[in-house]
């Protein structure tokens, strides 16, 4: 299983990041991406993944970091110098988000779309597919995927932690993209704001479009739920869709790994 959504670059793993990817892959997990939200997490991403044979990284700035002093007049340079190590693999996670969080609020819609449509052109530069984050933004984030679909790779990219009505994920995949679930679809109910329970999404996900992540720290799957999230839970995740899906796990491992490195050109 890959999990290729975490971030092993935050605080929260900086006294045993190399504890838990040894327990990742003890646990069958064979590869983990490592994702950037602003410039000194990417670069963190990046000092991993070459630290690591197996780990690999994305860069990109968070649309919740859009405003952030940590985003220097020269972010978009520095974003593309590190897009040259041959184990980054794409722009991410890049978006919109309209949650207000109790720390800041919601970041001005409009700065975030000037920060989203430049990770959009950096990408459309570099030939790098994206890795979309969207919490309550569905509508706009597929408007401007729209408009700059002539921009994206055969592979578009994939939506994070994918969330959103049943439209919202029939326009991303009709624009080619995967769409990533992590340990919340192992949550009861609709989480609020949205309309739609992720098992029901991912009934709706054709299985070869689907990818496996973790956000750890974040969105821990029961049994675990509570705990920090680790790489290793990836299998937890991808055993639940499986059964929701009627297949084997095997199976269901061998097609998302599969996708996974459809969707990203550069892994090894």
């Amino acid at each position: 299983m890959i999990d290729v959504h975490a971030h092993l670059n935050f605080h929260k793993f900086e006294e045993d990041f190399d504890n838990v990817i040894k327990k990742a892959f003890s646990a069958g997990v064979t590869k983990i991406i490592n994702v950037g939200t602003q410039v000194s997490s990417s670069e963190k991403a990046v000092e991993l993944a070459n630290n690591y044979k197996n780990l690999f990284a994305i860069v990109g700035v968070h649309p919740h970091h859009a405003d952030k002093i940590d985003l220097p007049s020269d972010w978009l340079e520095k974003l593309e110098k590190l897009c040259q190590n041959p184990k980054t693999l794409a722009i991410g996670e890049i978006g919109l988000d309209y949650y207000s969080y109790s720390s800041n609020g919601i970041v001005d819609p409009v700065l975030q779309k000037e920060v989203f449509q430049a990770q959009i052109d950096l990408a459309n530069k570099l030939k790098l597919p994206l890795q979309i984050h969207n919490r309550h933004a569905g509508e706009d984030v597929i408007k401007i995927l729209k408009t700059n679909k002539h921009k994206l790779q055969n592979a578009p990219g994939m939506f994070h932690c994918f969330a959103g009505s049943k439209q919202v994920l029939k326009d991303a995949l009709e624009l080619g993209f995967y769409i990533g679930f992590d340990g919340n679809i192992t949550y009861k109910g609709v989480a609020p704001g949205e309309t739609i329970a992720l098992p029901q999404l991912a009934k709706i996900t054709p299985v070869d479009r689907i990818v496996i992540e973790t956000d750890s720290p974040y969105l821990t799957p029961i049994p675990h739920r509570g705990e920090r999230n680790e790489p290793r839970y990836a299998i937890i995740t991808g055993q639940y869709i499986a059964d929701l899906k009627g297949i084997s796990f095997e199976e269901f491992e061998q097609q998302t790994n599969k996708n996974t490195k459809k969707l990203f050109s550069k892994l090894k």
